[in-house]
């Protein structure tokens, strides 16, 4: 059986020897499909990083267009609320219709969560903008679902729809944080304690949440090094509504307020 194993091989490599066009059109074919194969690959890979960058830019135009809502929104005070609380509703109207309605056209119908690292940033500054503008008006946590129900109408309805995932949410409500903080200590400059105080028990419920949750994430690398970050905002709130109650006999009749509160901290009644 070996021989004739052997000397069928012999055969076919004579034959082949005995007609060398055969063999170059076999390599020639060979060639031509491994190149074909390559082709497609190189214009998928084309194709893919042309989104990515298309992406990437409507990802940047909507972090600088967010970044102006919440701009607006700190120019709030007691005096201008209503007027402040509706331009930055036009503004962020204006950031969904134009900006991530582009976003969203650029990868619906696609494996979008391919690109997620370069829409990630402009997603999150949306998730700060819309919840720091929904704080003002309410007082409450805007939630994942209404701003995803907010997308539906953006996306055509033959497409899976582009939904903000877990992720990027709350990473977006960790650096709500921050800006709270700044509103904070704007309204205590103001004279507004009592709206510091909210914005302080606010906060400190979010870190609260955030600390249960944080540890059983999968991918929480980038969130633990924000939770430092808010526990900061926080302790900076705390500061700060505090020093004006413990030194409030120096510059609290400057700001309008004549009875001292300790109740943002937990305290019934505390006397100094």
């Amino acid at each position: 059986m070996k021989t004739s194993l052997g000397k069928s091989t012999v055969a076919a490599e004579a034959h082949l020897l005995s007609n060398p066009t055969k063999k170059s059109r076999r390599m020639s074919t060979s060639a031509a499909a491994m190149s074909a194969t390559f082709d497609k690959y190189a214009h998928y890979l084309n194709t893919l990083n042309d989104k990515r960058e298309r992406v990437v830019k409507a990802s940047r135009d909507i972090t600088i267009n967010s970044k102006k809502v919440i701009f607006q929104v700190h120019r709030i005070s007691k005096y201008n609320r209503d007027e402040v609380l509706e331009k930055a509703e036009k503004d962020l109207a204006a950031v969904t219709d134009q900006h991530l309605s582009r976003l969203v056209k650029e990868l619906q119908g696609t494996d979008f969560w391919k690109l997620r690292r370069a829409y990630s940033p402009g997603v999150q500054e949306y998730v700060e903008a819309a919840t720091l503008y929904e704080f003002c008006k309410t007082g409450k946590l805007l939630n994942l679902e209404a701003i995803n129900a907010s997308l539906l109408p953006l996306s055509d309805p033959s497409f899976e729809p582009l939904q903000i995932n877990i992720l990027d949410y709350v990473l977006g409500v960790a650096d709500l944080t921050g800006e709270l903080m700044r509103l904070a200590i704007g309204r205590i400059s103001d004279g507004e304690l009592e709206y510091a105080e909210t914005i302080c028990r606010f906060v400190r419920e979010i870190y609260r949440k955030l600390t249960l949750v944080v540890p059983i994430m999968d991918e929480n690398y980038e969130m633990k090094k924000k939770m430092d970050t808010m526990l900061q905002s926080v302790v900076k709130i705390e500061n700060a509504c505090f020093s004006v109650h413990v030194r409030g006999s120096e510059y609290i009749p400057l700001l309008g307020c004549s009875d001292p509160n300790f109740s943002f901290l937990g305290a019934q009644e505390l006397e100094l």
